[in-house]
């Protein structure tokens, strides 16, 4: 076990660092950089302030070179400064990060606690008018996008109230904070509810069908235990690996929840970034994206482990 997880660790290294090169090339590649947006946009161009514009930015380095200084200053904990605010990039990121770590927390939570039961219960009362009826919901979720839905409670929420829910990023009371989350929460993990769902209910009758379930039943045990004891405990693998690519998903996907609420997460932040080429911010976000993406596939391996004990990474 100890060697699966130095190797595991040696090979996270090695993709962080492949995905450092692919961003840090595949944003130069693109065509312009904000030096030629600011200019672009003041209607005209003076090549020589033009240059010295990109030497005070360090666009006119070669590119080894300005990847060495960027990963240089990541491992030293130095982000750089935006290109845009002229603020250090670590401050411009770090009060986003609780924002969309609660957004997608609680999307998550809400899509397990729902999606799991009923996929449950879908599977146990399989061909039942329930099942349907499941099956329709799950479907929905599946089909409708989340920033409909979003703009649907928004809608209603004038309707009913003649009011919408206001963004306040420091809430007074964990009940507030609740009442400002919840509901795009509830938009955005509706669509992850309805996958973890469809997953655990196709994962327990391809269980229920096993033998093993055959001779519980035939020893006495009772549906309950048959069904929550036996079968979800060993149909939970896959659910475990849908809520661990949608847990890497919703930190970086976001995007368009974050806009209809308003929400100042660094979903958002990214897409504007991206418009001003705004380098500094664009490379530090995707590579703490790519971060979660690679832990979170870590701890979901090693939770298999854990709760399957004929998993044995050693061997």
């Amino acid at each position: 076990m100890f060697a699966y997880i130095v190797r595991r660790l040696f090979l996270m290294l090695v993709t962080l660092f492949g995905i450092s090169v692919i961003i840090f090339v595949l944003l130069r590649v693109v065509p312009g950089n904000i030096v030629d947006i600011l200019f672009d946009a003041a209607g005209f161009v003076d090549p020589a302030d033009k240059a010295n514009l990109e030497r005070e930015l360090g666009l006119s380095q070669p590119i080894v070179i300005q990847y060495l200084h960027w990963i240089g200053g990541l491992l030293h904990g130095d982000l750089g400064y935006s290109y845009v605010s002229e603020k250090p990039a670590l401050e411009e990121i770090l009060p986003r990060i609780p924002i969309t770590a609660r957004l997608a927390g609680l999307a998550l939570l809400f899509s397990a606690s729902i999606g799991i039961p009923l996929g449950v219960i879908s599977a146990v009362h399989q061909g039942s008018q329930l099942d349907y009826a499941l099956r329709v919901v799950s479907l929905s979720g599946l089909s409708l996008p989340s920033f409909w839905l979003g703009l649907l409670v928004l809608m209603a929420s004038v309707s009913l109230f003649g009011t919408m829910p206001i963004f306040n990023p420091n809430p007074k009371t964990w009940l507030e904070a609740l009442t400002i989350y919840a509901v795009p929460a509830m938009a955005v993990g509706f669509r992850s509810a309805a996958l973890t769902m469809r997953i655990t209910r196709s994962s327990m009758l391809e269980i229920l069908r096993q033998d093993y379930i055959r001779t519980a039943r035939a020893k006495g045990a009772s549906e309950a235990s048959v069904n929550y004891h036996h079968a979800l405990k060993n149909a939970v693998l896959p659910v475990i690996t849908v809520i661990g690519i949608e847990a890497a998903f919703l930190i970086g996907g976001l995007i368009v929840t974050e806009t209809v609420f308003n929400i100042p997460g660094i979903a958002r932040f990214l897409v504007e970034a991206l418009r001003w080429r705004d380098y500094p911010i664009v490379q530090n976000l995707v590579m703490f994206i790519a971060v979660v993406v690679v832990v979170v596939n870590f701890i979901v391996d090693m939770l298999y482990a854990a709760i399957d004990p004929r998993i044995r990474f050693g061997e």
